[in-house]
């Protein structure tokens, strides 16, 4: 939520279902006293504010005084929404909204590290977030030491430097659903102090896992997934474990002038009142899928952290509410059999980007993990084999999406 806005999210203990729906309506109190009353957030689609006097100007830019005077620095619909997020996250300094999660990814790392800082960076992660490191923040003297997927919070505690600014990762990660202990990785700035650690949650969503409580200071989401979650628009966040953090990341974001638009905001707050039934039938839907691939005799392996199978599944089952929809498996016959499925199926959609109400499928070693974004050689310390496919499971029926992909399976 923007500093210079009082929130009327509750403050009273309730269910994250709850919460969805009634938190963030920002001037609540004032429309009380006029009729008619709203009962959804308007949108506030102005650039400007008038101001009562040059003072109030003047206390208003200096952020000494709550109000809205330039949309950059703050909008009531973006505010109300980003009020939701900073309540299912129970983020006690707030939550900032930008344009993509892209623009929340290079606003985390431009506003906490410098020339001189050492970057602990989990890998793979999202494509896109490596080349912010590899081509933004290594060209500007920022150390980078990567630490494999599948390690534990120990391999990154041993990385730690003491110019170490920042720990990143992702859990569930980009593409093969490795999943890394909260608890403990919460803990790293407790010997470490000079850290600032950062979990992108994309995966899972803020319903699924909430990493503030576990004593992360940064939780990160790309919203054009889960949070949006019906592929019409891009957007990013990043919630705060405190004010400090928030007011730092706050003036870098109006610097960048990445704030996500008041429409787009309305349409965000929209999504998040059915998250939370939208999560929980993902969920169901991806678990009855991950057993049917796990059998498949086309299927060479399965990363689902649902399945008793996964690795981390004892971890993920702590600090997981559900297991969210995101699939990774590995067909027989590699790459040719990999596009023979993404391009068999008819219900489930071949297309990027996930996390809304229709399945998706994809080819990561051809699509996201290809091009200018990966070479051959980080596929494959990654682990992303030609093999490898991507399914961001919907809320189609489970049966219908079992029967897409057998009759698929037959091509290969």
């Amino acid at each position: 939520m923007s500093s210079t806005t009082t929130s009327t999210a509750t403050t009273t203990k309730q269910s994250p279902s709850s919460d969805s729906i009634a938190a963030g309506y920002i001037h609540r109190d004032e429309w009380l006293k006029s009729t008619p009353l709203p009962v959804v957030q308007p949108i506030y689609n102005t650039s400007i504010y008038f101001l009562p006097s040059v003072a109030a100007g003047e206390a208003l830019i200096s952020e000494t005084q709550p109000g809205y005077f330039y949309a950059r620095f703050g909008n009531p619909t973006t505010d109300a929404c980003a009020d939701v997020i900073a309540q299912l996250e129970g983020a006690e300094g707030g939550t900032l909204l930008t344009t993509s999660g892209m623009a929340a990814i290079s606003l985390v790392m431009l506003t906490f590290l410098k020339s001189g800082d050492h970057l602990v960076c989990q890998f793979p992660i999202y494509a896109g977030a490596i080349k912010v490191v590899e081509d933004i923040l290594t060209g500007n003297n920022v150390e980078v030491t990567w630490v494999d997927s599948n390690e534990s919070v120990e391999a990154f505690e041993k990385a730690i430097k003491p110019n170490t600014k920042m720990v990143y990762i992702e859990t569930p990660c980009n593409p093969k659903m490795s999943i890394l202990d909260l608890e403990s990785f919460g803990k790293l700035a407790e010997h470490h102090p000079q850290l600032v650690t950062v979990v992108d949650g994309t995966f899972g969503s803020v319903y699924v896992q909430q990493p503030l409580k576990y004593g992360v200071h940064i939780s990160l989401h790309s919203c054009t997934k889960y949070i949006g979650g019906h592929s019409d628009i891009t957007a990013g966040c990043l919630s705060f474990c405190n004010k400090e953090l928030y007011k730092k990341a706050h003036w870098y974001l109006v610097l960048l002038g990445s704030s996500l638009s008041p429409s787009d905001a309305f349409i965000l707050h929209r999504s998040l009142k059915t998250l939370p039934i939208r999560m929980e039938r993902h969920s169901l839907n991806a678990l009855a899928i991950a057993r049917f691939l796990e059998k498949h005799p086309k299927v060479e392996a399965v990363f689902y952290p649902g399945l008793e199978s996964h690795p981390h599944h004892t971890i993920a089952k702590k600090q997981m509410k559900h297991f969210s929809g995101m699939i990774s498996f590995e067909v027989v016959g590699g790459k040719e059999a990999g596009s023979k499925l993404v391009e068999g199926v008819k219900l489930i959609s071949l297309a990027v980007s996930l996390g809304g109400t229709g399945s998706l499928i994809e080819h990561p070693a051809s699509m996201t993990n290809s091009g200018v974004l990966m070479d051959e050689e980080g596929r494959k310390k990654g682990g992303i084999t030609d093999g490898l496919i991507r399914l961001s499971v919907g809320l189609e029926d489970v049966n219908d999406l079992i029967s897409d992909l057998t009759q698929a399976m037959e091509h290969l």
